[in-house]
């Protein structure tokens, strides 16, 4: 009796390759989940719309289609709500990038802009020129400005030997963002009056109430340029996970490095803060859970962190604005809300400081 010969087995896929199809499929999902929570989200408020309406009102408005949409329908979805759902998503698009990259550069946990005092010196900025009338084109410049004077402030103080503890790196964002807090608590009693002063309190708290196209461009030309460069600059963020000592010895110029990446976290710090007001919480959970999910490779952690951070904020957003109706909450109330159990489960989990 012969005996038959084994059929060939097949390779196993490398595990690279591996990885990168379960990256191009969590990327198509979350991707999915935002186009229908843009979608949804527009449906949502005190006048019901149906989920095709959004898409015949972009249509018409991209000239790839002719609907017989109304005029009612078509200005809610195009001049009120989807202006609105997109700076949301934008927004939080920026603020989770943003804590992913201040995460690995410090290698702290809990460093995100809000805590790090980068929203705090940003909405000095902004206020400052809200109150001067200085038009809504300085606004992101001068947030920008307050970010990254904020960001200098907080590592000079935290800086020890040329090393960013992270019990001094926290203590010392907090100090900054009381410090910021004051000056702009102070810019406001000196400055403001009457309805100026209700405007800026409401932004102050997290507010999208007066987003606009120009809003939305704003903050996602921010995001598309500088969540390039950072997925780009993806292999030397992994290398700053292992330590300082490691991304020299890879032939990364550390310091230099690490101060343009902050400089372009700053950025998009105060362009989401100039549309959208001090938003606390977003940085510092997103990344978190994606980590959990797909791991600490920031070729992966970075595109998701995007993407999960601008379907959360669509979501925050939406139960801001339609939890009490007709009355409006703070967005930077509803994060606050869902962020700081995270924030204490982090706490808890984790020795600060070590």
């Amino acid at each position: 009796m012969t005996a038959t010969a084994a059929p060939p087995s097949v390779p196993a896929a490398p595990p690279a390759r591996r990885a990168g199809a379960r990256t191009t499929a969590w990327i198509t999902v979350m991707a999915v989940v935002l186009a229908a929570s843009v979608t949804l989200a527009v449906t949502i408020g005190s006048a019901d719309l149906h989920p095709l309406d959004v898409w015949r009102s972009i249509g018409d408005h991209l000239g790839l289609s002719s609907s017989s949409l109304s005029q009612l329908r078509d200005g809610i979805v195009w001049e009120l709500r989807l202006p609105r759902v997109l700076t949301a998503a934008a927004v939080g698009a920026a603020l989770a990038l943003c804590g992913a990259v201040m995460q690995t550069l410090t290698r702290n946990p809990l460093a995100d802009p809000y805590l790090l005092g980068l929203s705090s010196g940003a909405s000095v900025g902004a206020v400052a020129v809200l109150i001067l009338g200085a038009g809504s084109l300085g606004l992101p410049a001068a947030a920008f400005a307050g970010a990254l004077l904020a960001l200098l402030v907080t590592f000079a103080l935290a800086n020890r030997r040329g090393e960013l503890a992270p019990t001094r790196t926290v203590l010392a964002g907090l100090a900054v963002s009381y410090l910021c807090s004051a000056a702009t608590s102070f810019v406001i009693f000196w400055s403001a009056t009457g309805d100026s002063y209700r405007e800026i309190l409401s932004w102050l708290l997290g507010s999208l109430g007066g987003a606009s196209w120009t809003d939305a461009a704003i903050v996602w030309v921010a995001v598309v340029v500088v969540g390039t460069v950072l997925v780009s600059r993806a292999r030397t963020l992994d290398a700053f996970a292992f330590g300082d000592s490691t991304a020299s010895t890879l032939g990364i110029s550390v310091n230099a490095t690490r101060w343009t990446l902050l400089t372009l976290v700053a950025l998009l710090t105060g362009a989401a803060v100039s549309v959208s007001g001090a938003i606390g919480f977003v940085g510092l959970m997103l990344p978190h859970a994606v980590r959990f999910v797909v791991g600490s490779g920031h070729r992966r952690v970075l595109p998701l962190a995007a993407l999960a951070g601008a379907s959360f904020m669509i979501w925050a957003d939406t139960l801001a604005r339609t939890l009490f109706d007709p009355r409006e909450l703070p967005v930077g109330v509803v994060t606050a809300f869902l962020g700081a159990p995270a924030f204490a489960v982090l706490l808890r989990r984790r020795r600060v400081g070590r």
